[in-house]
């Protein structure tokens, strides 16, 4: 195959463009080149800015992006007609993310629930909702389990709080404003009861409830970045307690959240220890995902 000039997404190390490379290829080098600076400095790139870098015929590239967008790809914006990265890339990407991160976790995950004897679970966040992906059970018979692959309100859970605990004011008031009033499962289960088995609370008890405005949830945000961590008294489970912490990537960016969970019987009395025991361990899998030390 003949090589043909680099054009300026080539130079800036994103591709080579094939002139004569198959239809996969051809989309990918599209796909790439919507994910160039110039792409996201513009907000999206034209058919005939995209003919150009791919040093091919607008009428084909047209075909090719109109096919990436009925696949969820690239979208195009109505009102330049300019076309970006779509929702589905950043979708699977985040999965992937997501396994990646389950699978660097696993070891300490295993080991924190060990060494605590109760149930471990890894968070992510998930628009308003925490999706477990990981758990490593309690021993013990009566034990906090089954939230692997379920979804609840964030804003309900120590681990929602603390996966948004580094955002800015603006943009927690925003989430807030869409997901504060979120009902707590999100999931495959009967609304009114986890698979633990314990009743999931539509309304905590008196005295209970962190969360139950916008100043509140500000209140509590402060909290856990003094802490380093956030507690759960009964909130979401009857008789359920819990601490979390939060998991940083290389970025210093919060992608996760560690949360030990146990019936209030057995740890009540220890929740602050309890805390601060797995913030220690979050910041060890902070550093394993090459995140900076804290001084």
């Amino acid at each position: 195959m003949e090589p043909v000039a680099m054009s300026p997404a080539d130079r800036s190390g994103s591709l080579v463009g094939r002139r004569n490379s198959s239809g996969l290829t051809r989309d990918i080098e599209i796909i790439e080149i919507l994910g160039s600076s110039e792409a996201m400095a513009s907000d999206g790139l034209g058919v005939v800015r995209v003919a150009q870098l791919t040093g091919r015929d607008k009428t084909v590239v047209s075909r090719s992006l109109a096919t990436l967008a009925d696949a969820g790809l690239v979208d195009r914006d109505p009102q330049s007609l300019n076309y970006r990265l779509g929702s589905r890339i950043f979708a699977l990407a985040a999965r992937s993310a997501e396994s990646t991160l389950a699978a660097r976790a696993r070891p300490m995950i295993h080991r924190i629930a060990h060494s605590t004897r109760e149930t471990t679970h890894l968070c992510v966040l998930r628009g308003g909702n925490v999706l477990t992906v990981l758990s490593a059970l309690s021993p013990h018979e009566f034990r906090s389990t089954g939230w692997e692959g379920v979804t609840t309100a964030a804003w309900r859970t120590p681990s929602g709080r603390v996966l948004i605990s580094d955002w800015d004011r603006e943009s927690l008031r925003s989430w807030y404003a869409e997901h504060g009033h979120d009902r707590p499962i999100v999931g495959p289960l009967d609304p009114a009861m986890s698979a633990s088995g314990f009743v999931v609370l539509d309304t905590p008890p008196e005295g209970k409830a962190r969360i139950h405005d916008f100043e509140s949830l500000l209140v509590e945000v402060e909290r856990i970045r003094e802490r380093g961590y956030a507690t759960l008294d009964e909130e979401l489970e009857s008789g359920v307690v819990g601490a979390s912490a939060p998991v940083t990537d290389f970025t210093g960016r919060i992608v996760a959240a560690i949360n030990v969970s146990a019936p209030k019987s057995r740890i009540g009395d220890r929740l602050e220890v309890l805390g601060t025991y797995v913030r220690t361990a979050a910041a060890e899998l902070s550093q394993a995902l090459g995140a900076p030390k804290a001084h």
